[in-house]
């Protein structure tokens, strides 16, 4: 069930009703509510995931009781590497069981063994990715005495299989999501009305950007040599913009779900595009992810030496890379991430505490032309990350840097000029929480509704077709 269906409209407005009104009572059968809903969203791509989710949910419930029980660092040390084992062993299998097989197979071909074993026919369950990350913060905080082990199985269930966030973050910590499971919610008006807003304009993204201009972009991959050099180039940069608008999209929706609901999650975009450094850019696309990977992993790489930052930065970025999928590509992507900070580590890293061109309208020159080189080294990677295949990467590569296919470049119909109103729009509230943060201040009830009007009227008009969101398939 997608943000972006009729289903989940229908769903979404039956589960509001029970929420506020039948069980708003009474803590407990609310979240029991939450857990249920949760479960059959989840369910609506396939029942047999549930099982899954149901394990990872009660193994980690279980051992952080254990952990709870325990004052002895090694005992404790022992649940949290069972917790390891018995979360990354199921996403291990899922999702990395088959590149295993397949590279050990393609490597002792090379050493003339030819093992030739065969594939398993594996269903990756969607959104095992970011669950499985969830639960193990609540294992590693519990460890780390940051939270105390929860006696609230139905709290913690409703944490881990949270709809509104489970099948694509953000991912949250233990730390700051659980609790708001244990705290009685009151309905909001103001903060309800400002997560509509934010659902609005993520669905805007998603389906009147990221949804129209997706096809163009995918041509580009499919056949990179019916294009010429210019059009390869407009299209490769598009595909950031599609992927931007997706998964930023579905991050808005998510976050505004979840405040019409009472609770906080944390943002995962932080208008990245407007980045003046490689540095800044990744401190505001993905953030969950990336401020995850620095908690729970960077933290047991001791040292702050250049070196080491240097180390830390290429762990985080593989990890990052082969967290997205058992594909060569999204490897090749994180070490490609990582290489971009080189410069900045041999010379003086520039740190920015405000936004680009704070208290001005327009930025300077040469905080347009680094926005720009910032967006062209997210591009150059992300041709590889945009790819079906590591062979049709090569192929846009290629086209790229062949100077024998110049020609006038082919440009998107005139829907591309949504692209330009994106700009303008999130330009225009950088320093905001999202896009329609604005209609909320100092505006007149006319022109406040007039906005909704045209971009509900184009979301649906425009809309097109009930796309998955890209970040589904990790």
């Amino acid at each position: 069930m997608s943000f972006n269906t009729l289903e989940f409209a229908v769903f979404f407005a039956v589960f509001f009703v029970l929420y506020w009104f039948v069980t708003n009572k009474h803590l407990r059968v609310q979240n029991a509510l939450i857990v249920v809903a949760s479960y059959i969203f989840y369910g609506w791509w396939d029942e047999r995931f549930l099982a899954l989710i149901a394990i990872s949910s009660a193994a980690d419930y279980a051992i952080g009781l254990q952990m709870g029980k325990s004052e002895n660092d090694q005992v404790r040390l022992r649940y949290l590497w069972l917790s390891l084992a018995i979360n990354l062993g199921i996403l291990g299998f899922f999702k990395y069981f088959n590149f295993f097989l397949d590279n050990l197979n393609g490597v002792s071909s090379l050493l003339g063994m030819r093992l030739d074993w065969p594939m398993l026919n594996i269903i990756l369950p969607v959104g095992i990715s970011f669950y499985t990350l969830q639960t193990l913060s609540y294992t590693f905080d519990v460890y780390k005495r940051k939270i105390e082990p929860t006696r609230d199985a139905i709290a913690f269930f409703a944490y881990v299989s949270f709809f509104p966030q489970l099948v694509a973050g953000p991912i949250e910590r233990a730390t700051q999501l659980l609790p708001q499971f244990h705290r009685t919610r009151k309905f909001d008006y103001a903060g309800a009305a400002d997560g509509a807003r934010q659902v609005v304009w993520g669905l805007f993204m998603k389906m009147v950007i990221a949804d129209n201009i997706g096809p163009y972009v995918d041509a580009n991959y499919f056949n990179p040599t019916d294009f010429n050099q210019q059009t390869i180039w407009i299209m490769a940069y598009l595909g950031v913009v599609q992927m931007y608008c997706d998964f930023a999209g579905y991050s808005n929706i998510a976050i505004g779900l979840a405040r019409i609901l009472g609770f906080d999650l944390m943002k995962n975009f932080d208008y990245p595009l407007f980045a003046r450094n490689i540095s800044e850019f990744w401190q505001k696309w993905h953030i969950s992810l990336i401020t995850w990977l620095r908690d729970y992993v960077i933290v047991w790489l001791k040292g702050m030496s250049k070196w080491k930052v240097a180390r830390n930065i290429f762990v985080i970025f593989f990890v990052a890379g082969l967290w997205h999928g058992a594909d060569w590509r999204y490897i090749i992507w994180g070490v490609g991430n990582a290489l971009w900070f080189i410069p900045l580590l041999i010379g003086k890293r520039k740190k920015y505490r405000k936004p680009v061109a704070h208290g001005r309208i327009l930025p300077t020159f040469s905080e347009l032309l680094a926005m720009f080189w910032v967006v062209t080294q997210f591009t150059l990677v992300g041709m590889m990350f945009r790819g079906f295949s590591l062979s049709s990467s090569m192929g846009v590569y290629k086209q790229a840097v062949n100077f024998s296919a110049m020609g006038v470049p082919v440009i998107p119909d005139w829907r591309f000029v949504f692209v330009i109103v994106l700009f303008g729009v999130e330009w225009w509230q950088r320093e905001q929480d999202h896009g329609m943060d604005f209609t909320k201040r100092n505006l007149p009830g006319w022109a406040r509704w007039a906005f909704y009007f045209v971009v509900i009227f184009l979301t649906l008009f425009y809309g097109g077709q009930a796309n998955d969101f890209i970040y589904f398939q990790f």
